[in-house]
């Protein structure tokens, strides 16, 4: 089993810049591929970002290609999405996700957490 625990949402102007962090407890972290997903009302989840157990494969959705950089610290158990020139379009709740494999399909992960609200507005 592995816990995660997403933090450092909050309410941001449009061009500001969040980062988001993702703890993981539990089972080694190391083992496991990390992704972003995001859900804003009405939608369906997205994928946002994700990398690889050693960070050496990384991917991105094309909406946040050069503004949003996915990393991830092993000392830490924690990985990370740093998000800048943000947008009103990127509001939502950011969920991070573990799974065995890198991948960026929802069904391909195994393990949540409860997910952050972001909110870009003036």
């Amino acid at each position: 089993q592995v816990r995660l625990v997403e933090s450092g949402g909050g309410l941001v102007q449009p061009g500001g810049s969040l980062r988001l962090s993702c703890a993981a407890s539990g089972r080694s972290f190391s083992s496991y591929a990390m992704g972003w997903f995001r859900q804003a009302p009405g939608y369906e989840r997205e994928f946002v970002a994700s990398i690889s157990t050693g960070g050496v494969s990384i991917y991105y959705a094309d909406f946040v290609k050069g503004r949003f950089t996915i990393s991830r610290d092993t000392a830490k158990n924690t990985v990370y999405l740093q998000m800048n020139s943000l947008k009103p379009e990127d509001t939502a709740v950011y969920y991070c996700a573990a799974a065995a494999l890198v991948a960026t399909v929802s069904h391909d992960y195994d393990y949540w957490g409860q997910g952050t609200q972001v909110t870009v507005s003036s």
